[in-house]
């Protein structure tokens, strides 16, 4: 069983919202989406990826056995299709420049997977700590894997927005995948980066962690964010794991 929350906000300087989010609690589902395109090409994007998800589940349900290599490559399985529409979308259109981030969680008896392709992120909290699961793929990043940037360096580089993957940039996706233990009192964030980009880790952690319900972490997320500038739009999907982990 789980407690969660959500919330997705326009932001102070932005003037539609490119963020989508679902959740799909009776499968143990949540997904957070920042589309990437010019006009309402983003959103766009992370709206037909968020309804492509859904449609995709309910046609072919998740394998009821507990086979982590079989969850794993449905969930690959999953993002290859939802990529390949998303490119045919784009390739010539209109919509030439549409693409978009994801992060899909599943918790299922005890275990997360985790499937990312972007910059949005996941993170674990538990007991004092906060620990980022993902890994952003922007250009940055990949400055600072190299060693020639340092982190605060990279919140103030010219191109930190820059992202080297997305859903629908490339003809074939390439995901990263994540599977870990969860435990009684976890609680697992998904955001954009118009949350982090406002918010210290630690800081997104005490706020976490004072508020009551997740819902009310991902208001109080989201109105620090704002109250920092909220220079993009910004989205937070929280979840609480209680009862040993177990999903309803």
């Amino acid at each position: 069983m789980f407690e969660f929350g959500f919330k997705s906000d326009t932001g102070k300087m932005r003037n539609n919202n490119q963020d989508s989010f679902f959740v799909l609690p009776d499968k143990g589902v949540f997904l957070v989406a920042d589309g990437v395109g010019g006009h309402s090409h983003g959103e766009v994007a992370s709206r037909t990826v968020m309804a492509d998800i859904a449609d995709y589940m309910n046609d072919s349900p998740i394998p009821p056995e507990d086979d982590s290599d079989g969850i794993r490559d449905y969930f690959v399985s999953l993002l290859y299709h939802v990529n390949e529409h998303i490119y045919r979308m784009a390739d010539g259109g209109s919509t030439r420049s549409m693409a978009t981030t994801l992060i899909l969680l599943y918790i299922h008896k005890g275990k997360a997977y985790v499937a990312n392709v972007g910059d949005s992120r996941l993170y674990l909290i538990r007991d004092d700590s906060i620990r980022q699961v993902t890994e952003d793929h922007t250009y940055v990043n990949d400055l600072m894997k190299k060693g020639i940037i340092d982190r605060t360096q990279a919140r103030e580089h010219p191109d930190r927005n820059l992202i080297t993957r997305a859903i629908g940039a490339e003809e074939n996706v390439r995901p990263d995948l994540y599977m870990f233990d969860v435990y009684e009192e976890d609680v697992l964030l998904l955001c954009t980066d118009g949350l982090y980009d406002m918010l210290e880790d630690e800081e997104i952690r005490k706020i976490v962690m004072k508020s009551n319900t997740m819902r009310s972490a991902c208001i109080n997320l989201i109105d620090r964010a704002n109250e920092r500038g909220g220079a993009d739009n910004i989205t937070a999907v929280t979840v609480r794991i209680q009862t040993g982990g177990q999903a309803q």
